[in-house]
């Protein structure tokens, strides 16, 4: 499984265990601190998130100047057919 595709799974059960659906979000930065310390900073993390924006999975709040995301709820049942398979 390559590193993006790991970095979204991963990123997806954080915010699952958060229990960040919704109208509940977090900033974005609060997220890399899950990774393991060589995908923090990398561009593979970027595409990842970018990636689970445009797949519809994360909705996008600006707030206080930074960008915080929460779960689209709306997409709850591709979201976990998204984590099943591997």
């Amino acid at each position: 499984m390559d590193l993006k595709i790991a970095i979204m799974k991963r990123t997806l059960r954080k915010l699952i265990n958060l229990n960040i659906w919704g109208g509940r979000h977090t900033e974005i930065k609060n997220l890399q601190k899950g990774l393991p310390p060589y995908a923090r900073g990398a561009k593979e993390y970027k595409k990842a998130i970018k990636e689970l924006i445009n797949k519809g999975f994360l909705n996008v709040k600006p707030s206080t100047g930074e960008i915080h995301v929460g779960l689209n709820s709306h997409k709850q049942k591709e979201i976990f057919d998204f984590l099943g398979k591997d």
